[in-house]
């Protein structure tokens, strides 16, 4: 029981320091500035809202996915590298003399077995433009596309793929 009580203290160190540090970047990379006064509050504020969220007790596997970092960094890289595709795609649709709008809903099913997994692919569709997720279902999402050449299901059945990997690999 003891060694529990320990292993679950030592989890949640981790997930705190976790959360302190990417909120301390997070506040610096928005606020830009960094003047000693505004570094200690900053700081102060950091530090604040993670004593609150260990008393309120939110340091859970959702709130801080620590599991998820290395593998969703790398799916990070193949997203922004869609999303760049599927700008340049919306861009030329925008530009074309003749706008040639196709408006569909499609049924995407995913697989994933967790909803952080779900909300990553959820998110992740949402994010490239020309779709968006406009209903989750019990085994699939609703998606809006703009054209019928952003209904590709390959485009999906990828995009679910890595998702379950970054959630699989990191269980």
């Amino acid at each position: 029981m003891l060694r529990c009580i320990q292993q679950d203290a030592g989890t949640e160190m981790v997930k705190a320091i976790s959360l302190t540090i990417a909120l301390i970047a997070l506040w610096l990379t928005l606020s830009g500035h960094f003047t000693p006064f505004l570094l200690a509050m900053g700081l102060a504020s950091v530090l604040f809202t993670v004593y609150l969220a260990a008393r309120m007790r939110l340091l859970d596997d959702e709130a801080v996915p620590v599991q998820l970092r290395p593998a969703l960094v790398l799916y990070w890289v193949w997203l922004a590298v869609e999303i760049f595709k599927a700008s340049v795609a919306v861009c030329r649709v925008i530009l074309a003399r003749e706008m040639k709008l196709s408006q569909q809903l499609i049924r995407v099913p995913w697989n994933q077995s967790t909803e952080m997994g779900r909300t990553i692919f959820a998110n992740s569709i949402t994010l490239t433009p020309g779709t968006i997720t406009v209903e989750t279902g019990k085994d699939a999402f609703l998606v809006h596309a703009l054209t019928e050449d952003f209904t590709g299901a390959d485009g999906f059945e990828e995009m679910g793929g890595k998702v379950t990997e970054v959630e699989v690999r990191h269980r």
